[in-house]
């Protein structure tokens, strides 16, 4: 190399030296390396623990040498100011000839010999940085992934965490116990241990599954919404308790209605097909009284659940109550509509000129009975009103004819 030459190359390689140096550091201040150095790992994320950091001990040993030819390089420059040949070719040497000798321990195992003397492996400083650049991308590449999972995962373990607080505080306010918060609480401890020391036990595909965290979330949501539940019925549970024993009075009422209007098919109508009478309201009374006297220690998050399980039971209650008195009414319902269809048909006839045909009035009459008459035979008053309909219209198509 010429003075000049050598000059350039000093500059470039300076550069070169700053721009490696700036990289390795930045890369030991990453978030992802700082977790990596400052927790006790297990499993996976150990072995990429020892990957990562035999990896660096490599990058700064070959840096390490790199720089100590590149200094000894810019002192020899320095001590001449203008190199006659002798130096310049020390120079030359130094900065393009195999220069950088490594550790023993750094030559890779393919590269010795049964034989060999135990030296270091010569390279020269661009081979130094060529040797240096896979192992800096493989272990930049292996913070980052892992900093990517371990990132996401300590973000989500976060969340969890703060939806375990919030049942928690809500317990304590309202006394006793919940089982299936304590069954969450286990296994977000035995998660929360896998994501702190061994993260990539939970990666897939190289991104963070957070499966089993999210499962836990949802569980401990509704936890957290059934203990809101009782903090809603601590708050207001006499007003609770009221609307529920007003149901339980309607539903008293409309078994008294259902029992008073089967006493009345009973009488009119024959051989009635009829449900069975409900009779719910004395049950759930009985349960309206057990709720309002809660025993010793019961916590607000059972009373809630015994609360809404007790008026889901007595609207449901009601409601087949209704049910089971309409059904048993529409037999009463059917006959009144009966006798209006055969007033209806008996003006229908009268209508057509037929008020004085005596097969009519035979057949109106015969309906007439059955309908007026106690108990009722709906299943023949039916069948005589249809063949009073059918008889109208056959005397209303001769006409036309």
């Amino acid at each position: 190399m010429s003075r000049d030459e050598a000059d350039r190359a000093l500059a470039r390689l300076r550069d070169e030296r700053e721009r490696i140096s700036a990289a390795l550091l930045e890369l030991e201040a990453h978030q992802g390396y700082q977790l990596l150095e400052g927790a006790a790992l297990d499993g996976e994320t150990r072995r990429v623990q020892s990957e990562v950091r035999a990896g660096l001990r490599s990058l700064w040993a070959l840096f390490d040498v790199y720089g100590r030819v590149l200094g000894a390089a810019e002192e020899l420059r320095a001590r001449h100011a203008k190199p006659g040949q002798t130096q310049l070719k020390e120079l030359t040497w130094l900065l393009a000839g195999p220069s950088v000798e490594l550790p023993v321990e750094e030559v890779p195992l393919e590269r010795r010999t049964l034989l060999s003397v135990p030296s270091g492996e010569k390279l020269t400083l661009r081979a130094a940085v060529e040797r240096m650049t896979p192992l800096y991308e493989e272990a930049a590449r292996t913070v980052a992934a892992l900093d990517a999972v371990w990132s996401a995962l300590l973000s989500r373990l976060a969340e969890v965490e703060a939806e375990r607080r919030a049942a928690e505080e809500l317990l304590e306010s309202l006394g006793g116990t919940e089982p299936e918060l304590d069954r969450l609480r286990a296994d977000l401890a035995a998660v929360a241990a896998i994501v702190r020391s061994d993260p990539m036990a939970l990666a897939r595909d190289g991104r963070a599954d957070t499966g089993r965290l999210d499962a836990i979330r949802t569980g401990l949501a509704d936890v957290r919404r059934g203990l809101e539940e009782a903090e809603r019925l601590r708050d207001g549970f006499a007003d609770r308790l009221r609307a529920v024993a007003a149901v339980l009075d309607r539903l008293r009422g409309t078994e008294e209605e259902a029992r008073r209007v089967r006493d009345e098919v009973l009488a009119k109508i024959v051989k009635p097909t009829l449900p069975d009478l409900p009779e719910s309201s004395a049950a759930l009374a009985d349960r309206l009284a057990a709720v309002a006297r809660p025993a010793q220690g019961a916590g607000w998050n059972d009373l809630a659940a015994r609360v809404a399980e007790l008026e889901r039971a007595s609207n449901d209650a009601l409601e087949r109550a209704r049910e089971a008195s309409g059904v048993i009414r529409g037999l009463l319902d059917r006959r009144e509509e009966l006798r209006g269809r055969l007033e209806g048909y008996r003006v229908k006839a009268a209508r057509l000129g037929h008020a004085e045909d005596t097969e009519l009035a035979r057949i109106y009459e015969q309906a007439r009975e059955l309908l007026w008459t106690s108990p009722c035979d709906l299943r023949k008053a039916t069948v005589t009103l249809s063949g009073y309909q059918q008889a109208i219209n056959a005397r209303a198509k001769g006409v036309e004819r």
